[in-house]
């Protein structure tokens, strides 16, 4: 099975994430497909295959060598953004991509006016959604390359490489991707997350981040008897999103520079929720801006005396601290990259994987392309050539570590 025909069944599986289950894993349809990894993977002939109850799968393709070389794991996650619905994915396949737009459906339009990367991928064959759903190639095409690129290992003997260790995840997309995955079991010294964007991305830098749910009490009364009595949770809710820093939000920020992204706002006259997420890679910066939002809420409630209370929780913290000392990890998958003629694009990711998490629990994880473009929406778009290339790169990665 190739790489495109193991993507094209893994995106008809609906894996959504859900933060409102409070199980894991947080949909079923992630154990759906969780189920049909762990038949491949048996049918492929590796060992140590696991699937246990909260959805995370493990296996081994052992070494083919004698020679000592440390075991290396390669990890992508199952679930899809709860941003755009991933039910009824309908990708298709655009061959030979002509540089122009690609209309999606009769309403959305895939345009290299709205997303000019497009024409870097002219003459290439491209997998696009039916503008109805995303795609997910975050992280099904992950997972695809990763399960191809070991297929090949098996049938090339003559590639030699030390222990290799799978592992797919759950609800990543959620922020709980590592919650339960079980480092001591994994094994390995380092693995790398194939869960980047374009081709080229080697990423070992990352947001630190904060989840914020902030609640609001007002106090409902008929409006024709309102004054002085009245306390509208939604005007309390638009003046705190007011406070805080409108060139700050993720619309406004680029490259280093953190942000505070409204996520949701819900409610009515007598009760209201704001939700953000909180990122910086600076350390500093980010105790900064918790800092601000505590102040925030605290200014609110002295012009809204017990209106209003603050759910604050750190979700991951920045890899560099803990990959920069094993830089070796990511010198190797920037050698791989060179070998298979792929330029190696060294930046930080705005955003988390669960490789953040893994590094701080005792597995540095680096994160490597799978290709993909726009995720999250329906312009979400993946290059076939890209995803061959990241196979081409996590065989050279085995390759070169049994070399070294």
């Amino acid at each position: 099975m190739t790489v495109v025909d193991r993507f094209l069944k893994y995106v008809k599986f609906d894996t959504e994430s859900s933060t409102e289950t409070g199980v894991t894993p947080s949909t079923p349809g992630q154990m759906v497909l969780a189920k049909e990894l762990e038949k491949e993977l048996r049918e492929m002939g590796l060992e140590d295959v696991s699937l246990d109850d909260k959805g995370y799968i493990m296996a081994t393709l052992s070494a083919n060598t004698d020679k000592k070389v440390p075991a290396i794991g390669f990890v992508a996650h199952m679930d899809t953004s709860p941003d755009l619905t991933g039910k009824n994915v309908n990708p298709r396949i655009v061959k030979n991509y002509d540089g122009k737009d690609i209309p999606l459906n009769n309403e959305f339009t895939l345009s290299p006016n709205d997303f000019p990367e497009m024409v870097d991928y002219k003459g290439q064959d491209l997998i696009v959604t039916d503008g109805k759903t995303l795609l997910g190639a975050d992280d099904k095409a992950g997972i695809a390359e990763i399960l191809t690129a070991i297929q090949y290992l098996k049938d090339h003997p003559e590639i030699k490489h030390g222990k290799i260790r799978i592992g797919f995840t759950p609800d990543e997309e959620i922020g709980a991707g590592a919650d339960y995955f079980d480092v001591e079991k994994f094994g390995c010294q380092w693995a790398y997350t194939m869960d980047g964007g374009p081709i080229g991305e080697l990423e070992y830098e990352n947001f630190n981040a904060a989840g914020v749910k902030i609640n609001i009490q007002g106090r409902s009364v008929h409006p024709g008897y309102a004054k002085d009595k009245m306390v509208n949770a939604l005007v309390i809710a638009n003046k705190l999103i007011s406070l805080l820093p409108a060139n700050e939000r993720p619309e406004h920020t680029a490259h280093y520079e953190g942000f505070f992204h409204l996520t949701n706002v819900s409610g009515t006259v007598d009760t209201a929720s704001v939700g953000y997420i909180i990122r910086d890679h600076n350390r500093e910066l980010f105790e900064g801006r918790k800092k601000l939002m505590q102040d925030t809420v605290d200014y609110i409630n002295k012009l809204y005396p017990g209106t209003t209370t603050l759910e604050m929780k750190d979700q991951y913290y920045n890899m560099r601290e803990k990959v920069e000392p094993v830089m070796h990890v990511v010198d190797l998958a920037f050698e791989a990259m060179t070998a298979v003629g792929v330029t190696p694009i060294v930046k930080p990711i705005r955003g988390g994987t669960d490789g953040a998490r893994l590094s701080f629990m005792g597995l540095p994880c680096p994160n490597i392309f799978a290709g993909g473009h726009n995720f999250h929406g329906r312009y979400e778009f993946v290059p076939i050539q890209s995803m061959e290339k990241a196979v081409q790169v996590i065989v050279k990665i085995a390759e070169l570590a049994a070399n070294k």
